[in-house]
């Protein structure tokens, strides 16, 4: 095994990038995503818990069943909310339990799950929305004109992958 010096390992990365994307090209501003998504959800999901109590996870499953009119497979579920089926499984069964979705099977051969809405769900959704969108409104669009939202979403509209987790 080769040991490279301090100085050899520091530039490592660098030069490795530097092989893939010749000048650097994009790199800053990738880091930069990387940096504000991990920042910004760690303070929302903080911000959210300690004001209601939710998780953001959790908040996420309402909100897209809420989107959604109410109910979807679970499948569409976990797509939507960009989790493993396994995991959107166990936050559905935690849900089930707290009384904020129920699920029941999709057809009458019994292989598809559908997860709704309960009254209660959409209660602590009533209650939880507000503190979100207010997080988002600080942390967030507050700190950014208009033009440069505008050009921040067709951006990253533009590398948006189109995937399903398993």
């Amino acid at each position: 095994m080769q040991v490279l010096s301090e100085t050899e390992l520091a530039g490592l990365v660098d030069r490795l990038v530097a092989s893939e994307l010749p000048g650097g090209r994009g790199i800053g501003a990738w880091s930069s995503l990387l940096r504000a998504h991990a920042t910004l959800m760690r303070q929302l999901e903080t911000d959210l818990e300690q004001q209601t109590g939710l998780a953001l996870p959790d908040f996420d499953v309402l909100a897209q069943l809420a989107i959604a009119g109410g109910e979807l497979r679970m499948t569409e579920l976990a797509n939507r909310a960009l989790i493993s089926r396994s995991g959107m499984t166990r936050r559905v069964a935690r849900l089930v339990d707290e009384g904020l979705v129920g699920r029941a099977d999709a057809t009458a051969d019994g292989r598809g799950v559908l997860v709704a809405l309960t009254d209660a769900g959409v209660a602590r959704l009533t209650e939880t929305v507000p503190a979100h969108a207010r997080g988002i409104a600080k942390y967030f669009v507050s700190r950014l004109e208009d033009e440069e939202l505008a050009v921040l979403e067709s951006a990253l509209d533009k590398v948006t992958v189109d995937c399903t987790f398993g």
